[in-house]
């Protein structure tokens, strides 16, 4: 009975002097919110430098005229790093805005390496009134070409001084570009075996795992459809290169190039083999290992069987 009478005095003494829970976290509100405006009004005085980016990004003059900002108050790194994440279409249409801007070198150049990674006249002496922005226009117009008929894509190329007349100077340029079509590519590349050998020796297999470097390679030069003297001609300039990439471990393993191109054909037949909806008996492990170790005596068991859980968790090596 006395304590609950002192509880209540309690209270009343508390409520007049201000101290009731809700007048608490009111009072604890409005200090909060304070502390954030003043610790706002500071950061704001941390960043502003000549130009005060805060008030110049919150500013409108008028709820009719709200809309981008114009990039031409900004600092030029501040705008030039916005415009590099825009395609050449979309700075294209910014050049009507902001012309200047949009037509900054730096920004076609970055535009044209990032698509077109080797061109020969990247290391040349650029001519008279070249322009980068140009070149783009030449490039997207001869990978079109390309795409129709790589023959006089090539030529487009040659003929505007962009690739010299090279097999290596043409290796490098497919080796780096991922506009041309494949099936195109596959047809070109068929033709002019002398680019083949360049492009082959553009990868670099070194300390990759046989399956791994298979799928990489054919990522690059794709596999022709079906079986054919062009699809054993690629795994044998494959195997040829994988061995000079990895010649300690060809020496450790006692692989040779004849072994290897033993392993890459056991790779296609199996991985089709495990992802072909029309195989219902998939190939076990230990037929893999057998049938294998048939075709090439000197390769461990061990060895094959990482192949064969290789396939079989990734995936098609030439998908």
């Amino acid at each position: 009975m006395g304590q609950g009478l002192w509880r209540v005095a309690r209270n009343q003494q508390l409520q007049q002097e201000g101290y009731s829970e809700q007048g608490y976290l009111t009072r604890e509100q409005n200090r909060r919110m304070a502390a954030s405006n003043i610790s706002n009004t500071n950061h704001r005085k941390q960043v502003q430098g000549g130009i005060d980016i805060y008030h110049l990004l919150k500013a409108r003059k008028s709820k009719e005229q709200e809309g981008f900002i114009n990039l031409e108050m900004l600092p030029p790194e501040l705008s030039f790093t916005i415009l590099s994440y825009l395609n050449a279409t979309d700075l294209c249409l910014a050049s009507c805005v902001w012309q200047d801007l949009a037509n900054d070198e730096l920004l076609w150049q970055g535009l044209c390496k990032s698509t077109w990674g080797h061109c020969s006249i990247y290391n040349k002496n650029p001519p008279l009134g070249f322009s980068f922005r140009k070149l783009y226009m030449q490039l997207d117009e001869g990978s079109l070409t390309f795409n129709a008929n790589p023959d006089e894509g090539v030529n487009y190329f040659m003929s505007k001084g962009i690739l010299d007349d090279s097999p290596k100077e043409i290796a490098k340029f497919i080796f780096c570009t991922r506009t041309l079509n494949w099936k195109k590519l596959r047809i070109y590349l068929d033709e002019r075996r002398d680019v083949l050998d360049d492009l082959v020796t553009l990868h670099n297999f070194r300390n990759q795992f046989l399956p791994n470097a298979l799928r990489e390679f054919f990522r690059h030069i794709h596999a022709p459809e079906e079986r054919g003297e062009y699809l054993e001609t690629l795994i044998t300039k494959f195997s040829h290169r994988f061995c000079a990439c990895n010649p300690d471990l060809m020496r450790e393993l006692g692989l040779s190039p004849d072994a290897v191109y033993v392993l890459c054909y056991s790779l296609i037949l199996l991985s089709i083999d495990l992802t072909s909806p029309h195989v219902k008996n998939k190939m076990s492990k230990r037929e893999f290992i057998r049938n294998t170790r048939r075709a090439a005596q000197n390769i461990s068991e061990d060895f094959v069987g990482h192949l064969y859980d290789n396939i079989y968790l990734i995936g098609h090596v030439a998908a």
